[in-house]
């Protein structure tokens, strides 16, 4: 389930994933950054280029590579802002594409799935100018990202 909203000029994408797999194996995967470009889109370019641990820390900034739109390289740095272990953690962007970028990544318990929720809130550039953008380039990016995400979970933890 994917769900945008829009308020104050701020941008929210919502979504919404639940995966069989106990609660400390998904905290243990999603937790872990190096991880993070399994789940990305290969044309998207993502490479992580600080060095990074298997384990996040609040703090910690990570730099990458990416190419969200044309081919275009970018830098993007982020921080984990907070971490509640094996219910929530925060990254968000320092430098990058947005003006504001603050990424909630939420788990839940539930049987014997984990109910996973990704909430992003973003900020364009460029003031009206920017915002022209959001609904021909931003969000079926940020979509295409998010189902790429759904599919590649579903198909590596909810196999039969």
């Amino acid at each position: 389930m994917i769900e945008f909203s829009k308020h104050s000029g701020i941008y929210t994408i919502k979504v919404k994933q639940n995966i069989k797999m106990t609660l400390n194996d998904a905290w243990d995967f999603f937790s872990n950054p190096k991880n993070l470009s399994i789940i990305t889109p290969k044309e998207m370019g993502f490479n992580i280029t600080s060095e990074t641990s298997d384990k996040m820390y609040v703090g910690q900034i990570i730099t990458y590579k990416v190419s969200p739109l044309l081919g275009i390289k970018l830098n993007w740095v982020t921080e984990i802002t907070h971490i509640n272990d094996k219910m929530f953690f925060v990254d968000e962007q320092r430098f990058g594409p947005y003006t504001m970028w603050h990424h909630e990544h939420l788990f839940l318990e539930s049987g014997n799935e984990v109910e996973m929720t990704d909430k992003v809130s973003f900020k364009v550039p460029f003031g009206a100018f920017g915002r022209i953008f959001v609904p021909i380039l931003v969000k079926p990016q940020l979509k295409k990202i998010f189902n790429y995400r759904i599919k590649i979970i579903k198909e590596k933890f909810n196999h039969e």
